[in-house]
């Protein structure tokens, strides 16, 4: 089996994804995992396929793929708070 093809059926984790709508009424969404991964679209449906994408494409560079595999939080949560 080719190095990508282990990499991509041994990866099974759960990523974090940042979604907001912006004033254009698109979806920006960003996995903060990895630097620079972002993406949007008109649906959330869409924007989620492309943040897809980008993380796919993205972890076809062995730093990346290296940040998945040592990427263990115990928990994860997100708060907003009004200024």
């Amino acid at each position: 089996m080719s190095d990508i093809k282990q990499r991509k059926s041994s990866r099974k984790k759960q990523l974090p994804i940042y979604v907001e709508k912006d004033e254009d009424n698109f979806y920006v969404v960003e996995c903060p995992v990895f630097d620079g991964c972002y993406s949007q679209g008109a649906t959330l449906d869409e924007a989620l396929k492309n943040i897809r994408e980008v993380i796919e494409l993205l972890l076809e560079e062995k730093s990346n793929y290296k940040i998945l595999k040592e990427y263990n939080p115990s928990e994860i949560s997100l708060h907003t708070i009004t200024i």
